[in-house]
């Protein structure tokens, strides 16, 4: 067997493979025998037909079935023979060839990875705890989710909910489809395209008003994107909000069963805090990921990264077979999932060498605590940690995850690390 491999770019390759004749005929020679046990033949008793009889009848055929079994059995050994190491199947094309057979295969291989710059990584790891003032915060948000609307005459002001009826055109041509009835704006909630909403300050209930916006460019519609709107809106109704008491009933609707204010004070902080660890430990993982790929940089097989893609699209498949649209209405493309797509193609394939190369082991214990950690949030959690361990699948998905976990902390320990003091609002507001 000879074998001859051809680099076509940094991880393409096309080998060729050419097999002798006389393993081209052995491998015809088992399969013909095998075949004149099977055939019938006009004059002969079955089994008994002239071998160099079933060779003239079904030889070309046979040629042709066996070459198949043929690159099977040399494929694997022509590839150990150049130490190479593909990332999928190939593409088979045989090749014409007067005797013995011959065949390229076309594959991309793993790119090698050098981690003689591990040592070089440098983290900042970002520090911050839960304040009394941040837990103040968080309680206003709660009673601002239950305020209720109540009807006022006077002129509309910044957090009032307006009814609205509008229309709007552009480029002479209406579309709203005509008027929308009562519609449910918020002022400052940012609904709407910017200064809409500004429009709608200091108007009275039957006030109406034009006035002309910018799309933007990125606006969803493509047809109204960058262009000018002309719109005209009549308000309805202008209502202001009240938020609720931070009573027993305030208390007891968010799951605090003695209605008291401390238990829901405390309830709530240990909900940031739990909420700001993972946050932290989110920010800090993507800073040794973005380290790490600013230390070594790979090239990345196409092939997975065309596998990752069709991941990230599934989705955004699944959307639009609930919406019953097609993929195309929105407006998703594959472009819009290269570069994601190239770095977590990137990222595992360094942390699995990281893995290998220090032989890192997932840790049982930590995937226990993993999934109990998150099961704290829900009703039962005694249900929700027999409900993962109840399915490998499911399972797995927090091994990988627990095992990545590792791997970020021991990159840790061979980085420098420095850290930096933040507020729990940079944290947990800008994911």
């Amino acid at each position: 067997m000879q074998v001859s491999v051809e680099k076509t770019s940094d991880l393409s390759r096309k080998m060729t493979v050419i097999i002798p004749e006389a393993l081209v005929q052995e491998h015809m020679a088992t399969r013909l025998k095998s075949l004149a046990r099977e055939v019938k033949v006009d004059g002969f008793r079955p089994g008994k037909v002239p071998p160099q009889i079933v060779k003239k009848m079904f030889g070309e055929k046979v040629r042709q079935e066996i070459s198949g079994d043929i690159v099977q059995s040399t494929y694997p050994k022509a590839l150990e023979s150049e130490n190479l190491n593909p990332v999928d199947y190939p593409f088979i094309n045989f090749l014409d060839q007067p005797e013995g057979l011959a065949y390229t295969a076309i594959f991309e291989v793993y790119p090698v990875i050098t981690l003689d710059n591990l040592n070089q990584l440098e983290v900042v790891r970002q520090t911050a705890s839960v304040e009394e003032s941040d837990v103040d915060a968080m309680i206003e948000k709660l009673r601002l989710q239950k305020r209720t609307w109540t009807t006022v005459e006077r002129p509309s002001q910044e957090s009032d909910q307006l009814t609205i009826s509008f229309s709007g055109t552009s480029e002479g041509e209406n579309f709203t489809n005509g008027q929308i009835e009562n519609y449910l704006v918020e002022i400052g909630s940012k609904q709407m395209i910017k200064g809409f909403e500004d429009n709608l300050i200091g108007l009275n209930v039957n006030d109406s008003k034009k006035f002309t916006l910018m799309f933007p460019e990125q606006y969803g519609n493509e047809a109204l994107a960058g262009k000018s709107a002309e719109f005209d809106v009549t308000v309805l109704q202008i209502e202001e909000f009240c938020l609720p008491e931070i009573d027993a009933e305030f208390i007891k609707s968010y799951g605090i069963e003695d209605g008291d204010a401390e238990s829901f004070r405390n309830d709530v902080k240990s909900n940031m805090e739990r909420e700001l660890a993972q946050a932290l430990q989110g920010k800090l993982k993507t800073t040794v990921m973005d380290s790490l790929l600013d230390k070594i940089s790979i090239a990345v097989p196409n092939t997975l990264v065309d596998k990752e893609i069709e991941e990230l699209v599934k989705p955004y498949l699944e959307q639009a077979k609930r919406q019953k649209i097609k993929l195309d209405d929105l407006q998703i493309t594959r472009d819009h999932f290269i570069e994601q797509a190239k770095r977590r193609v990137a990222l595992g394939l360094i942390l699995g060498q990281v893995i290998q190369q220090n032989d890192l082991k997932l840790d049982h214990d930590k995937v226990r605590e993993t999934i109990e950690d998150m099961a704290k949030s829900y009703e039962r959690p005694e249900e929700v940690v027999s409900w993962y361990y109840a399915d490998p699948t499911r399972l797995q998905d927090v091994h990988q995850m627990v095992l990545e976990n590792q791997t970020v902390d021991w990159l840790l320990s061979v980085a420098t690390v420095t850290e930096e003091s933040v507020n729990f609002t940079d944290i947990v507001d800008k994911q």
